[in-house]
């Protein structure tokens, strides 16, 4: 069943109207059309909704799908400051930790006994890092876990990896592609706005590296995920010139799997909590989330198919509605997330897959487990399910957390200069 557009659009304002008109016909919006629809507000801010589910039942029909995962954060210790980020440490604070990689490849074990198909490995850029870190952590899990997915390493890490190795970004991607490394997050994207980076992350990595790596990787065959960091001191222009460039690239390589707007979390942010910057937002409004998420599935509905949303930033329930405008995945069960956690989200850690399953099910969708790629696992049809792997757990303290992990002697970060 198709949107009537006639009847729907009746009491729509004509310039929304042809817009929506547009993206039902699968045409492309342009920057200046996808600017109006962030301005929409009645009948009109729910019609993009609409629109923005329509599209996405035509693209990806009525599974949502998920991924059993773990993240593994290795250490919070980072020689960059940047103002959104609540998890770093300098490396003379009490609070620096840096697992060691027995401890990782530990922790990707129990992930994978229990189920897990991915784990997720991101972490802080600590000082005179060895070059060869990154390598030889993927190269130790893989020899354990042949099977398992390596979600691993951002734009900013590979960047930091191929200079500390003293070799190009190509060279270094290839290198970690043989190591084990199957795709990449398409983090430390935040706002692909060099003048508003300068601002919030001064010194990160830049647009243009930014670009290199993500291009760089998907020619060799490495795809990655694509991010927007949205709800501090960007504009509106802003967000739709990233969502722009982003599909100018998806256009290019094909390499993106899908696209998550992450909200800022701004409790803890340093750039918010210290007030660095006149203006600085409390994050987006549901409004505000609700049409970012529309407007992404309607921008990129013919170049990215998979919307996901964050259930660590949003919440269980805004996330069933994000996904009724125009989002078809829930992520992953994560088991460690500590980097919104420590920005002072409150949705906690963990979701098992069976609490996933039950949240899609209440807004008559269907819940499928997938698989780093988009290949779908399994199916749950019915909800005659057996407990079984993580869903068994009854208790997270076994996992650890964000907090604990910060006070334990033995993961201390030790500076490599003083040893």
């Amino acid at each position: 069943m198709t949107i009537n557009i006639d009847s729907l659009f009746r009491n729509a304002d004509p310039v929304i109207s042809e817009i929506l008109n547009k993206a039902l016909s699968e045409k492309e919006i342009s920057a200046k059309e996808g600017l109006e629809l962030y301005k929409t507000k009645g009948i009109d801010f729910h019609l993009v909704g609409l629109v923005a589910d329509e599209l996405r039942k035509r693209r990806v029909g009525n599974i949502v799908s998920y991924v059993v995962n773990r993240n593994i954060n290795f250490t919070n210790v980072c020689i960059k400051q940047c103002g959104f980020c609540a998890f770093s440490r300098d490396f003379r604070e009490e609070e620096g930790y840096f697992l060691p990689t027995e401890e990782i490849v530990r922790r990707a074990k129990e992930a994978h006994s229990l189920g897990a198909t991915e784990v997720c490995i991101q972490a802080g850029l600590p000082p005179d890092m060895d070059g060869n870190l990154y390598e030889n952590i993927c190269r130790e899990i893989k020899k354990e876990i042949p099977d398992i997915h390596i979600h691993g390493f951002s734009p900013e890490e590979i960047l930091y990896g191929a200079t500390r190795s003293n070799i190009k970004i190509e060279e270094f991607l290839k290198r970690m592609k043989e190591a084990g490394v199957d795709t990449l997050p398409g983090t430390s994207a935040e706002i692909l706005d060099q003048k508003l980076r300068d601002k919030i992350s001064p010194g990160r990595i830049t647009v243009e590296q930014w670009e290199e790596v993500i291009k760089t990787a998907h020619k060799i065959g490495i795809n990655t995920t694509s991010t927007m960091m949205f709800g501090h001191l960007e504009s509106l222009e802003h967000r739709i010139e990233h969502i722009v460039k982003l599909r100018e690239i998806q256009k290019e390589t094909s390499g993106f799997t899908e696209f998550v707007p992450l909200n800022f979390v701004h409790s803890e942010a340093p750039m918010y909590k210290h007030q660095l910057h006149e203006g600085i937002q409390q994050g987006g409004s549901g409004n505000d989330v609700l049409l970012t998420h529309a407007i992404a599935r309607i921008m990129f509905n013919n170049t990215i198919d998979n919307i996901q949303m964050s259930w660590v930033k949003e919440g269980q329930k805004m996330s069933q509605l994000l996904l009724m405008w125009g989002a078809n995945d829930f992520g992953g069960t994560l088991i460690n997330e500590s980097i919104s956690t420590s920005a002072g989200s409150e949705y906690g850690q963990l979701l098992r897959p069976k609490e996933i399953r039950r949240m899609v099910r209440e807004i008559g969708r269907i819940p499928a487990e997938r698989n780093t790629q988009y290949k779908m696992i399994k199916k749950f049809e019915t909800e005659n399910e057996v407990d079984e792997g993580l869903d068994k757990i009854t208790n997270n303290s076994q996992f650890g957390s964000y907090k604990e992990l910060i006070k334990i002697n033995k993961f201390r970060y030790k500076n490599p200069r003083e040893e």
